[in-house]
């Protein structure tokens, strides 16, 4: 199966965003070892490689995808945009930055692994994100509501494009395309396409998820693992492109009427 053709777009995009970063002086010259050897590790995990060499690429790979997600290599001056905001009174101050770390996860997701973005039809995608916000958007609010994490709060706030661009193409896309994408996929590939094998996948990667969000407590990786599942089902039925949207669509309902990122006291883990 060929991969979908705005795949074959991204280096290009790549190259001019991340230019235009290191002319801005956003990356620093230990950005270039981090690249490279993320290209290392691509060009390791390829098909033809012998088996230790693709076992070696994604050790690699891994090991930088948690540290980039954490941030924890230098070279990256994330510019912030948004600094200790309240969206409502009684919410927690966030910040917001645009990272140029974090994006480089997905990327290279969808650069090395083809199989990771399978072509799907755009309507099998937005039917398959529909459905699954229908019973993630209900049972999350709900269950955050009951946790005391959030309450009914409708806004419509003056930086809310600059949060819906940052949101949907550096937070969404590149979570999805490593717990979905390569995680997900990546069992599902290594145990097989049968039934237990999937559900299996699909549990895995929402329990990474949730153990990813270990910053905000133990509340906010129960919704988190919550919300997982949900975009691994999405992720199943259309693709990554689903898992995006349905991950997009929850983060949305989340920052338009609810308390965002959580009310005050809840943060008192």
């Amino acid at each position: 199966m060929q991969p979908p053709r705005w795949r074959l777009h991204v280096p290009l995009l790549l190259a001019c965003g991340y230019t235009s970063a290191t002319l801005d002086l956003q990356l620093t010259w230990e950005a270039l070892v981090v690249l490279a050897a993320l290209f290392v590790a691509g060009a390791a995990v390829q098909p033809r490689r012998p088996p230790v060499l693709r076992f070696f690429g994604h050790v690699v790979y891994i090991g930088m995808a948690v540290a980039l997600g954490a941030h924890l290599l230098p070279g990256f001056q994330n510019p912030i945009v948004l600094h200790a905001l309240r969206t409502t009174p009684d919410a927690a101050p966030f910040s917001m930055y645009l990272n140029l770390d974090k994006p480089l996860v997905g990327f290279w997701v969808i650069l090395a692994l083809p199989w990771s973005t399978s072509r799907r039809f755009w309507r099998q995608a937005l039917s398959s994100a529909g459905m699954a916000l229908l019973f993630v958007v209900p049972i999350c609010m709900l269950l955050a509501f009951a946790l005391g994490m959030v309450t009914w709060a409708p806004k419509l706030l003056p930086y809310a494009l600059l949060w819906l661009f940052n949101n949907l193409l550096i937070v969404c896309v590149a979570e999805e395309a490593f717990f979905r994408g390569y995680v997900q996929g990546g069992l599902s590939r290594l145990w097989g396409k049968g039934t237990k094998a999937c559900l299996g996948a699909l549990v895995v990667s929402a329990i990474l998820f949730g153990l990813a969000h270990y910053a905000g407590g133990w509340r906010w990786m129960l919704v988190a693992g919550v919300a997982g599942l949900a975009y691994g089902w999405a992720y199943q039925r259309g693709g990554l492109r689903a898992a995006v949207l349905t991950h997009f669509g929850l983060n949305a309902v989340h920052f338009f009427f609810f308390t965002y990122p959580a009310l005050q006291t809840s943060t008192l883990h």
